[in-house]
């Protein structure tokens, strides 16, 4: 499969597993987890055996796909078969692929439930079992369908359980379904990826998709990803980036499970150049290429820029992270640095004479490379032609204009949204936001979130729940 050496969560984990041992692996996202648990789990399988012997639990459609390709590949050799489950895919042809013996199952919380009370999943022969990305299932409310899940497998059975947070709920899991659990943790003094350089820029809300635009255009990403708080913002975010010219489609969870698969092989094949995500669409994306990810954004708790920022950087690759603040919100993303254990540096909004400047390099570049790759004959007596009329400068200076993408000014509708309170106030109440429980304390108004100014105030007073609903 291409892999040279283990990484240290994959060092740490694989030799517990193959032991039989249960294990929770602590790591951040991109450090090779699915090959963690995907070999020790395919080691056991037996072949001859047509009963379900491996379950695989995962926050999202996506990472379910995801982790089911990635033990396709690893035990493909062995012939070990692997079907992913899932919400959105028509469950009759779901029930029809389960009468074909899958050896190992992947899938989300709610359709695994659901083909468990169909009587179409039988667990009593499983004999590994992992809880992938735990923490997103607990912040997504999963916890309940969980333990149902557990109830229906065998006691006697190996449990293995990977999350990049070990928050108190997850630990309470840990505690009444593992069996002395042996942890390995590979969590590093910063919460985030070392390759990825993290920076902020400062901008009031109406400013953000203007100082979007030009970053765009200053930085030319080969694949970007834009994070937005809400369903509604990724829509008017990707209609807007269409209508300035750039190749954008969003993806959230009003989507038809189809829509999103076409939009994400588009992206992954470099048809589409920027994503336009909520953090539940996006959760535990594993996309080669990402160059750049841009919070328009600020996650409303620090986890969820963690996850965000983890879609670049992956493979010991660099990236880019820019997240926008505005005045208001200052206060709040000296708590995600606090948290995460790394401060941003501050970057400076691009004026359109940098933008274009950008852009006339990006052209210039495509030229060079154009040259370098010695296919120009059938053009060379065109080429001589035009230098017998006409300065050799002007000549480059118009194929130059003719390649550049101009900064483009054309007017778009973007919601303004009340940004998060600064410093932690609630709002001019003063109500402090305890941003670990998601919840607001004290002082009148209590800092609600989720405003927009075409839609008015939210009538929910806990903003994970709001965003939850939203995403």
């Amino acid at each position: 499969m291409g892999f040279e050496e283990a990484t240290p969560i994959q060092a740490g984990a694989i030799p517990l597993a193959l032991e039989g041992k249960d294990v929770i692996g602590q790591a951040q996202t991109g450090t090779g987890k699915t090959t963690a648990f995907g070999i020790p789990m395919v080691e056991k399988i037996d072949v001859k055996n047509p009963n379900v012997q491996g379950l695989i639990i995962a926050p999202t459609r996506e990472l379910a796909i995801q982790v089911s390709e990635e033990l396709y590949k690893i035990g493909q050799d062995k012939r070990v078969n692997v079907l992913a489950v899932y919400g959105g895919q028509d469950i009759q042809r779901q029930i029809r692929a389960m009468k074909k013996n899958p050896h190992i199952i992947v899938g989300t919380p709610g359709r695994m439930l659901d083909h468990i009370n169909r009587r179409t999943l039988k667990l009593g022969n499983v004999s590994t079992l992992v809880l992938d990305e735990a923490d997103e299932m607990l912040n997504m409310g999963f916890i309940e369908d969980i333990e149902s899940i557990l109830k229906n497998v065998p006691d006697e059975r190996q449990t293995l359980l990977f999350s990049a947070t070990m928050p108190g709920p997850i630990r309470k899991i840990a505690n009444n379904f593992m069996t002395d659990p042996e942890t390995v943790s590979v969590k590093s003094k910063e919460m985030t990826v070392p390759h990825i350089e993290q920076y902020f820029v400062k901008a009031h809300e109406k400013e953000k998709f203007d100082v979007l635009s030009r970053l765009l255009d200053v930085q030319s990403p080969e694949l970007a990803i834009i994070f937005g708080r809400t369903k509604r913002r990724v829509d008017e975010l990707a209609r807007a980036l269409t209508l300035r010219g750039y190749s954008a489609e969003g993806i959230h969870g009003d989507l038809s499970q189809a829509k999103r698969m076409t939009v994400l092989r588009q992206f992954k094949e470099g048809r589409i150049d920027v994503l336009v995500a909520t953090d539940v669409a996006a959760r535990g994306l594993d996309i080669s290429g990402v160059t750049h990810v841009y919070n328009f954004d600020i996650p409303q708790d620090p986890e969820s820029y963690v996850h965000r920022i983890g879609r670049t950087g992956r493979a010991g690759k660099e990236g880019m992270a820019m997240t926008f603040v505005t005045p208001r919100e200052m206060g709040y993303l000296r708590i995600v640095e606090k948290t995460t254990k790394k401060s941003m540096t501050q970057m400076k909004p691009p004026s359109s004479v940098e933008a274009l400047e950008g852009q006339q390099r990006l052209a210039m570049e495509k030229l060079v490379e154009t040259v370098k790759s010695n296919e120009l004959q059938n053009y060379r007596g065109m080429a001589k032609e035009l230098l017998d009329e006409n300065d050799s400068v002007d000549i480059v200076a118009a194929a130059i204009r003719l390649m550049t993408k101009e900064p483009d000014d054309t007017p778009v509708q973007i919601s303004e949204e009340r940004p998060l309170p600064n410093k932690g106030n609630g709002g001019r109440g003063g109500g402090k936001r305890d941003f670990k429980k998601g919840s607001n304390r004290g002082g009148k108004g209590g800092g609600r979130q989720g405003y927009s100014s075409s839609r008015g105030r939210s009538s929910s007073r806990n903003p994970r729940r709001k965003q939850q609903r939203e995403s």
